[in-house]
């Protein structure tokens, strides 16, 4: 049961620590040298060609320079349609801005969290607390949590917060600095009339005035016949309706046709607006599209299927079923052509055009097979990377897919340097994965929907986005269901049960490992079958265990033990021994659990288990404090503090120290327990952890 080595413990990173023999030690450890703190700054390189905008730019400073900085931040809300320029004036006026904000910039995109229509506000505030320096094992799992340490960490700071893409005032609410020196720039398309208890600047951003769309023309292409024909200039503006992203593709086509006169040019857009009765601007990307080489022009049609908001070169090669260079390519052209932007993370599409390109791809593939095509191949081939970056991250595990074969001549895997480039993978790409959940089960593509959700257990661990989890589950689950798959089945609703129960939805949870259970029985009687009916007893208990219902834990882990001993599977035996041991400890037996946690911590030693030895040895140390023999415990204690500093863990660093405090006070030394205490507070002050009460004895 490699498997859950990573899966079926605390989703916080664990204490680790070796603790084979280790002979007396006793050091006061000071608390170890932090890196100083970093400034955020998250807004992207500035734009090399902004117009205008001097009336709301003007407003906004005067709004900031009267600003009365009592407990409520500034909030500006910039309105108007889409595509009108609202974030590219967001971003121009934080970086002109940010001198008078000392203490950083941040910026949250909800239309990249948003799942259709909703945005879940918890994983918005931990996108904002990471940009503020919080490490992942530091967020608080409820959503009132995180608000409570996004308050306490912007408390009396001056920070700048984009807020790009709301649709709703409760959105956006949450969202807000504590500190009364703080500015926030909303962008949405309507006006918010639901931020309750906020008095936001509203400043209205229209299209460019054709004077100004003119000149920006101008200064996005640096062409001589823009000056020598100013009325078929002032047309071509007049007819991009003002809108910057309009403009931005009618400034690549007319830099594409040199030849020919930009009379003429603005005459053919003219005639395909009285001829088709398209607006000008559709006009303008209809134009920019036929210039396009065959393989530029079949991806743009196929990007709208990609559903994450950025897309790699990789991920468009699958769309495409083509090699890397290729794809490459054919985004390079439609870059050039203005109808994508680059980035550090990728390519996007303006939703403007992404609506253009969904267009012409019905028009171009009325029945669909194109794009249900491309659709089957970017899914599978998401399917396999995260596939290879799980068994990377978290080793061997109980998993039950096969594994998705790449097709000849399509896209390569992608290269994985080792463990921790595997889990940077699955977050840089946690938007397209959870996406590809949805697109798979929509297509009915079940299989391919429940083994996306395998990989994306081991990512949930470390990176716990509820509303992307608690909904790829729920459709793991029903696409398991579909399938007919009986393990999967059974797994896909213990997947389903934790996040659901760290979210205190506990009868929920229950449920789901009810009808696991019930699948369970059905289940035959082959090793891998049993170990699976074991696992679900485990994560029952482990439910048992969130609720404190210890003596009902126990029950099941006993039974789990039973079957792991039953099929040989020695560290299924370990891993129950574990957590029997932790719940005696929980229920106030330390004796037990000592007796328990000795027995765990011999066989992880046995079996080799770095990470179980790790463990068992930091939760032994506590049993034997709470046996009342602290100088047993010191050794194990105190190495794996200097185990959690070598790592660099410093989550784990707070922890052990609040144990060691309380085994000082055991042992008289005061000043020590002082000490440990007060290094633990500044770990949290640091890493952004509430602050509380030390760990109970």
């Amino acid at each position: 049961m490699a498997d859950e080595t990573y899966n079926s413990l605390d989703g916080r990173a664990d204490v680790v620590v070796q603790a084979g023999s280790i002979g007396e030690l006793h050091q006061h450890l000071p608390a170890a040298p932090r890196v100083a703190e970093v400034v955020p700054f998250q807004l992207p390189p500035a734009l090399v060609h902004f117009e205008n905008r001097h009336a709301e730019q003007e407003r906004i400073a005067r709004a900031a320079d009267s600003h009365a900085e009592d407990d409520t931040p500034l909030v500006v809300a910039l309105t108007g349609m889409g595509g009108v320029g609202k974030t590219a004036l967001g971003f121009h006026v934080a970086r002109k801005l940010s001198g008078r904000y000392p203490d950083g910039v941040l910026y949250v995109d909800l239309d990249d969290l948003r799942r259709e229509g909703v945005v879940e506000v918890a994983d918005a505030v931990a996108g904002l607390l990471g940009g503020l320096g919080v490490p992942p094992d530091w967020l608080e799992r409820s959503f009132a949590g995180r608000t409570q340490q996004y308050w306490t960490r912007t408390r009396g700071k001056r920070l700048i917060v984009v807020v790009d893409n709301a649709r709703y005032g409760t959105e956006v609410v949450p969202l807000l600095p504590a500190g009364g020196g703080s500015l926030a720039i909303v962008t949405s398309q309507g006006p918010l009339h639901d931020l309750d208890g906020v008095a936001a600047v509203e400043v209205p951003v229209g299209p460019l005035t054709v004077d100004d769309a003119a000149r920006l023309l101008t200064r996005l292409v640096d062409d001589p016949r823009l000056a020598a024909e100013p009325d078929a200039a002032a047309e071509l503006a007049r007819g991009c309706g003002g809108l910057p992203a309009a403009l931005r593709v009618a400034g690549q086509w007319v830099r594409k046709y040199r030849r020919r006169s930009l009379s003429r040019l603005v005459a053919e857009l003219t005639e395909e607006l009285w001829q088709k009765g398209v607006p000008m601007v559709e006009a303008v990307w209809d134009a920019a599209f036929a210039g396009l080489a065959p393989e530029p022009a079949r991806l743009y049609c196929l990007l709208p299927q990609h559903p994450a908001p950025v897309v790699t070169p990789a991920a468009a090669a699958a769309l495409l079923g083509c090699g890397l260079q290729p794809a490459e390519d054919a985004l390079e052209e439609l870059e050039a052509a203005g109808l994508l932007e680059s980035g550090p993370e990728g390519f996007r599409m303006h939703d403007l055009l992404r609506g253009h390109a969904d267009r012409r791809a019905r028009r171009a593939d009325p029945g669909g097979t194109a794009r249900a095509a491309a659709r089957r191949r970017l899914i599978r081939w998401y399917r396999r990377q995260a596939a290879r970056a799980d068994l990377l991250a978290a080793g061997p595990r109980m998993t039950f897919a096969p594994e998705a074969e790449l097709p000849a001549g399509g896209p390569p895997d992608v290269v994985f340097t080792g463990r921790t480039d595997a889990l940077r993978w699955l977050e840089s790409q946690r938007s397209a994965l959870y996406g590809c959940v949805r697109l798979a089960f929509d297509a009915g593509l079940f299989e391919d929907a429940w083994a996306l959700c395998e990989p994306l257990w081991t990512h949930f661990l470390d990176h716990p986005h509820y509303a992307d989890v608690t909904d790829a589950f729920r459709t793991g689950v029903a696409a398991a269901d579909r399938s007919e798959h009986l393990a999967a089945m059974v797994r896909m609703r213990c997947q389903l049960a934790r996040p659901l129960w760290e979210q205190q939805q506990y009868e929920q949870a229950a449920e789901e490992l009810r009808r696991a259970s019930s699948a369970a029985e059905a289940l035959g009687t082959s090793p891998g079958e049993r170990k699976l009916a074991a696992s679900a007893m485990e994560f029952r208990g482990l439910l048992k265990s969130a609720q404190g219902d210890w003596a009902a834990a126990v029950v099941d882990f006993e039974a789990a033990r039973r079957i792991h001993a039953g099929i040989g599977n020695a560290y299924g035996v370990l891993l129950q021994t574990y957590l029997l041991g932790r719940t005696a400890l929980s229920q106030g037996e330390p004796e037990r659990a000592v007796a328990l946690l000795r027995e765990a911590h011999a066989m992880a030693r046995e079996q080799q288990r770095e990470r179980m030895t790790a463990r068992t040895g930091f939760e032994l140390g506590r049993a034997l404090r709470r046996a009342g023999r602290a100088p047993e415990a010191g050794e194990l204690i105190r190495a794996s503090l200097e185990n959690a500093r070598e790592r660099g863990s410093a989550f784990d660093e707070a922890r052990i120290l609040e144990e060691l405090a309380l085994l000082e006070d055991e042992l008289g030394a005061r000043s020590e327990a002082a000490a440990c205490r007060e290094a633990a507070r500044q770990l949290a002050e640091r890493f952004g952890g509430l602050p509380g009460p030390a760990q109970s004895s």
